[in-house]
């Protein structure tokens, strides 16, 4: 089979396409013929080598979706020929720009009939981390106000639709070009992130849950627009310090942070099923942008990164 390899850390150039040959499941695991993979600024952090996978020589990727083509002794529920999904590879186990990928049993889900590859691909990391972050960690309850940074990425064009799902009012930051489209998938109120006047117009909001995909730039944002007792989750950044300025102003919000990672997910397989039955109505759709082949899965890393999309990139193999 074909796979994405790098054998040292690096640049996007140290990744390339390699003959290996085809694994075999084990008890507990599924054989996936990987139709499409997603591919998330994480897979680029252990690519780089700030975050560590646990071997080298290391296929990247954690997202995909795909058929199963065989499955191991113990996987009660699957079989061969079924449409699935699934998130969490590419740290412990290898990862998903391949034609095909060993996948535990507790990171998959069945990927429903009306939804396309590609979309699927494209939902593991950015539903899960949307779902865990203002469901798991803030518990965002209907009628409540939600802030999402960033809602034209990835986890936000999920978490603003997964938010208005719940009944929540929801306020989001994007490039104007993406207004229009937010609006479309649920969102209230979107702002340009780049007004002058931004802390004030979110602030008549008062949201009572903030998702923040850069705690380095946003964390005295979050305590100057939240409400008395807001859930701040904190989902990235783009430096490793992160802190207040202005200490005394979110004390008295009596502001609750929650830091955490998607990895971290107790059983992605339970989020996993929950998406699915989101995506199965029509309730969350994941917004693929561009596809790539594997052998251009070094400039798919450097558009996830550099380049302004809404949704996601996949690679389909």
């Amino acid at each position: 089979m074909r796979a994405v390899r790098y054998h040292d850390h690096g640049g996007p150039e140290v990744l390339d396409v390699e003959e290996l040959e085809q694994p075999e499941p084990g008890g507990h695991e599924l054989l996936v013929r990987v139709e499409a993979a997603g591919v998330n600024p994480v897979d680029t952090y252990f690519r780089e080598g700030s975050f560590q996978p646990y071997q080298l020589p290391m296929t990247p990727g954690s997202d995909f979706s795909g058929i199963v083509e065989e499955a191991g002794d113990w996987t009660p529920g699957f079989e061969a020929g079924d449409r699935v999904f699934g998130t969490g590879l590419g740290r412990d186990h290898q990862g998903t720009y391949a034609e095909y990928a060993l996948v535990p049993t507790d990171r998959v889900a069945r990927l429903p009939e009306n939804v396309a590859f590609d979309a699927g691909g494209g939902a593991g990391v950015a539903a899960v981390t949307a779902w865990r972050a203002l469901i798991d960690h803030a518990g965002l309850e209907p009628a409540e106000t939600c802030l999402i940074h960033g809602g034209s990425g990835g986890v936000g064009h999920a978490a603003v639709q997964l938010a208005a799902a719940t009944g929540a009012d929801v306020v989001t930051t994007a490039s104007p070009d993406y207004h229009d489209a937010l609006a479309d998938l649920g969102a209230d109120a979107v702002f340009d992130y780049a007004r002058d006047d931004l802390e004030d117009a979110v602030g008549e909001y008062e949201p009572s849950v903030i998702l923040d995909h850069r705690l380095d730039e946003y964390l005295d944002f979050d305590a100057a627009v939240a409400a008395q007792g807001a859930r701040v989750v904190g989902i990235g950044n783009t430096a490793p310090q992160a802190g207040w300025e202005n200490v005394p102003a979110a004390r008295a919000k009596e502001l609750r942070v929650h830091l955490m990672s998607m990895f971290n997910t107790p059983d992605l397989s339970a989020r996993l099923e929950r998406v699915a039955r989101l995506m199965e109505r029509g309730d969350l759709g994941i917004r693929v942008e561009r596809s790539y082949p594997l052998e251009e899965a070094d400039e798919a890393q450097r558009a996830v990164l550099g380049e302004s999309f809404l949704g996601k990139l996949v690679i389909e193999p």
